[in-house]
């Protein structure tokens, strides 16, 4: 008997044990649902993208906090830079790719596409509608379907330059497009060359002239020549090329002239802006240009650097070209919508948003989330613009916008070397697209 009431004994402390265990567990769910911790959801996730350096230390800002929010989920992100359309492209026709991407070209979202090579992301279309613009939806539409979604934006209407430059050469940011080519020659008078231009890069140049053309052709015209519904041979591109060569061919003013223009890339363009000797006053570029300069420089917001809008031409109303990094799904799990859906929500670019060099296209990303005035004016600027069209090249066939040694970024180049061949450079870009636009 004795043994029979030591079994019940102990088979009582059992059942109370597992209850306490039990118990234990539920309030750790409770606690970890009270965080929005998430441990059913599990996997591994490859990820390409377009960040690197800087923007990339902020991205993993951003996957660190995705990750205490889902603990059993991993992340691995690569930069593939500039050469991304061709790495990404590679891997999908020979059967690779990544779980997740992020492109800078909605045009190469559409290759793919049409390569049934993407998976949709209706999941989070509620997340995205209320987050988000109508725009930003239509842009990752394809088809009716939702394929993207557009977490980085930018405001590619903008000029940085260096205020001690400024007021040593007693100039003031312009508002229209002759004010502006007179401060490049007051600034030339002062010392100091204008125009510090990364040409090495050609979406550098893109991005002029699509700045240039919106301001000069308006939007109608901006996005006829994007459909290749006109010709890039059109006189308004000529025109718009010839107001381009106003700047490539102000050589003298250039820092390094045409050929030192031709070896820089982008992150040295800003670089010897704001440099401790700057061999340049401004750079023509979108609002990340502050990352590099908060990076990479000892100059200061407001007393060392700022920013003015690009200026008007023939009295064209507030305008912006703006850009952005769309992330792109290319094989489907729980493990990828829980990221995808993460990235739509305004705490997911807030993170990025309060380290700088970044402007979200999420509506609730509130202006506070911004580290400095120069960000908040800008990131209003681009929801606020009368006139909002997104980055031309961007929106094109990959092989035409978005190539490095091709299309756009190697006739933009060209022209670089030789401002005066304006007819031969139209010729060449319509030659371009025509092929292009034709796959």
């Amino acid at each position: 008997m004795r043994s029979k009431h030591i079994a019940v004994a102990v088979g009582v402390a059992a059942v109370a044990a597992s209850a306490v265990v039990v118990t234990t567990a539920g309030a750790q769910r409770d606690r970890q649902a009270a965080l929005g911790v998430n441990t059913a959801v599990s996997g591994k996730l490859s990820m390409l993208g377009v960040w690197s350096g800087a923007e990339q230390k902020s991205f993993q800002a951003v996957l660190d906090a995705f990750k205490k929010k889902y603990p059993n989920v991993s992340v691995s992100y690569k930069s593939g830079g500039d050469q991304l359309p061709t790495v990404l492209s590679t891997q999908v026709a020979g059967h690779h790719p990544p779980d997740l991407a992020a492109v800078s070209q909605p045009g190469l979202m559409r290759d793919f596409v049409k390569k049934n090579a993407l998976k949709p992301i209706t999941f989070a279309r509620g997340a995205i509608a209320a987050n988000y613009a109508p725009v930003w939806l239509t842009l990752g539409t394809v088809q009716g379907k939702l394929y993207g979604l557009v977490f980085k934006g930018a405001n590619k209407s903008t000029v940085w330059y260096n205020v001690p430059l400024f007021k040593n050469a007693g100039a003031k940011p312009p508002k229209t497009w002759p004010q502006f080519l007179a401060l490049a020659r007051l600034l030339r008078g002062s010392g100091t060359k204008a125009y510090s231009i990364g040409g090495g890069d050609g979406w550098t140049l893109t991005d002029l002239f699509e700045n240039i053309y919106l301001r000069q052709a308006g939007p109608a015209k901006y996005d006829a020549l994007t459909n290749h519904t006109i010709k890039w041979t059109d006189p308004t591109v000529i025109a718009a090329l010839k107001t381009m060569a106003q700047v490539l061919g102000d050589t003298s003013n250039i820092a390094g002239g045409t050929a030192g223009a031709l070896q820089l890339g982008y992150t040295d363009s800003v670089d010897q802006v704001f440099a401790a000797l700057p061999k340049a006053a401004m750079v023509i570029e979108a609002d990340f240009v502050q990352t590099e300069i908060d990076t990479n420089t000892p100059a200061k917001a407001l007393t060392g650097y700022n920013v003015f809008p690009f200026p008007s031409i023939n009295n064209s109303p507030p305008s912006v070209v703006g850009g952005g990094d769309t992330v792109l799904m290319f094989k489907s799990s729980p493990a990828a919508q829980a990221l995808i859906s993460y990235l739509a929500t305004p705490e997911a670019a807030s993170i990025w948003a309060k380290r700088g060099g970044f402007t979200s296209p999420n509506k609730n990303v509130k202006p506070s989330a911004y580290p400095n005035p120069l960000l908040r004016i800008i990131a209003t600027a681009l929801a606020g613009a009368k006139v909002t069209r997104f980055d031309m090249s961007d929106l094109q066939p990959s092989t035409f916008g978005g190539t490095v040694g091709q299309g756009e970024f190697k006739i933009f180049q060209d022209f670089l070397k030789n401002p005066k061949n304006v007819t031969g450079t139209a010729q060449a870009l319509e030659a371009a697209a025509a092929k292009a636009f034709k796959k």
